[in-house]
């Protein structure tokens, strides 16, 4: 098994438990995945993702898988009463989900994303309401650990209106962090889980789950994927952050067993960064024809970006998006900016711009990159995912040498991996997680090591929630 960081807390489990629950709580979308452990045949669980129940639009409530992880703060006159009315609560405090993300790419400057990155923000308190971090003086702020809670929350109540007779503080609940989360962001997250009733939750690390979930998926297969002396590398590319890690496959008393060898460096570097490349290549587009935007306009068109470029990547017959681009002091629409996301333009800024063909011996270049930085968050100043990779895996050349099963040959310059396991909704586009495999397995054969396989079958969206239940 793979022997996780010793949880923050473990509080004594107080009376039977009847579900296993999952959270992953996200950067940008959280999910949650049960299974009812009472309920066994031939020794396995049936697991199955919560459809969460969530405002969509004033006064619509929907069901999905996924949770976004956004709060929107709405003026006071902005919306009807009893338009946010949620199944549980006819007033809820906040505004969360996908309501929030949709109101929020109207009106960015009441929107709060990405609380989760700010939980290992070193340099703010994150109890102090600064988010959402350039909102004006009559836009009332938030603390990352209140956002963060309010998404729990939501969880919380949206479990209870389900599962009435099985409240979620009398569960086998385990949370998920990133592996490069630090102690502080880790006590936090304990703490904004015991501050909704979940004291008896426990932590696990997202690299980890998600090789879970790969491994349940597979119905007893993975054995046939991974063999003894296997290095994985788990590449883990969500909205907010790139991580990194490396598992070991070595044999304890002729069973296969799974050893974390190296995580790494926090890398807040995501899909929200490619959204706000996407977002500055269309504003340096429209100011070629002379049209200028305000900042608040390019956050607009960030949210508009990132919705176009799913569809780009989820259709392969659409080759460009039209944008609208909503202006001030104008009539209905007649004042409105026009243009378009083209499927060759999104190739460019993301294949080249964050996934560049690379040696392996370059690495990150430190200088900051203008539009993937906004005020507070510490973001990457390279934008470039296998650079970092390159500097993880140099790092990392003798990360394996105390392991008797593993041999590394003496002219290697880096770690070499033998399989790769991608998580986050990012390498969902196939264009990016080739790119990435090509880049990797080209460093391999400049050093006369075998190609790294892809381990197949991985739920890039759910894995994370699937594998802590």
């Amino acid at each position: 098994m793979i022997s996780p960081e010793p949880p923050a807390a473990q509080p004594a489990p107080i009376g039977p438990r009847h579900y296993a629950v999952g959270i992953d709580l996200g950067t940008t979308h959280c999910v949650l995945s049960y299974a009812d452990i009472t309920d066994c045949e031939d020794g396995e669980f049936a697991q199955q993702v919560m459809a969460i129940p969530q405002l969509t639009a004033p006064g619509m409530v929907e069901n999905s898988l996924q949770l976004p992880s956004f709060l929107y703060q709405a003026h006071a006159a902005e919306l009807a009463e009893g338009a946010v009315a949620l199944p549980w609560n006819a007033n809820p405090s906040y505004l969360v989900g996908e309501i929030a993300r949709n109101l929020g790419s109207k009106t960015p400057i009441r929107l709060v994303s990405s609380a989760k990155s700010w939980l290992c923000h070193a340099g703010v308190d994150c109890k102090s309401p600064i988010l959402p971090a350039d909102a004006p003086d009559e836009v009332e702020r938030v603390s990352p650990f209140q956002a963060t809670t309010a998404y729990l929350e939501h969880i919380r109540d949206a479990w209870q209106s389900l599962h009435p007779n099985a409240p979620l503080s009398e569960q086998d609940v385990v949370i998920t962090v990133p592996a490069s989360f630090d102690p502080a962001a880790r006590e936090l997250t304990v703490e904004s889980a015991r501050s909704v009733g979940l004291g008896q939750a426990i932590l696990l690390e997202e690299p980890q789950a998600a090789l879970y979930s790969w491994i349940e998926k597979s119905q007893g297969d993975w054995r046939k994927q991974a063999k003894c002396g296997d290095i994985i590398l788990v590449v883990d590319v969500g909205g907010g952050t790139t991580d990194l890690s490396l598992i070991a496959v070595t044999e304890q008393h002729g069973n296969l067993e799974l050893t974390r060898v190296a995580v790494g460096d926090h890398i807040l570097l995501g899909g929200d960064n490619m959204d706000l490349a996407l977002a500055y290549t269309v504003k340096a587009k429209l100011e070629q024809d002379g049209k200028r935007l305000e900042p608040w306009q390019v956050q607009a068109l960030t949210h508009g970006c990132r919705d176009a470029k799913e569809k780009l990547f989820n259709n392969a017959e659409i080759d460009n998006i039209p944008l609208v681009i909503a202006t001030r002091g104008s009539s209905l629409l007649s004042g409105n900016l026009r243009t378009e996301l083209t499927r060759a333009e999104v190739e460019q800024v993301l294949v080249e711009g964050f996934l560049p063909r690379v040696a392996a011996s370059d690495r990150p270049i430190s200088r900051t990159r203008v539009g993937l930085r906004t005020a507070g968050l510490p973001y990457a100043q390279d934008a470039a995912i296998t650079r970092h990779l390159a500097a993880f895996l140099a790092k990392q050349q003798h990360a394996t040498h105390d392991l008797k099963d593993i041999n590394l040959p003496e002219h290697a310059t880096f770690l070499h991996p033998t399989a790769v396991l991608f998580n986050g909704g990012v390498l969902k586009a196939n264009s990016l997680a080739v790119r990435l495999m090509e880049v990797l397995n080209a460093w391999l054969a400049a050093e006369e090591a075998p190609a790294a396989r892809l381990l197949a079958g991985a739920d890039l969206d759910l894995a994370v929630a699937r594998g802590a239940a």
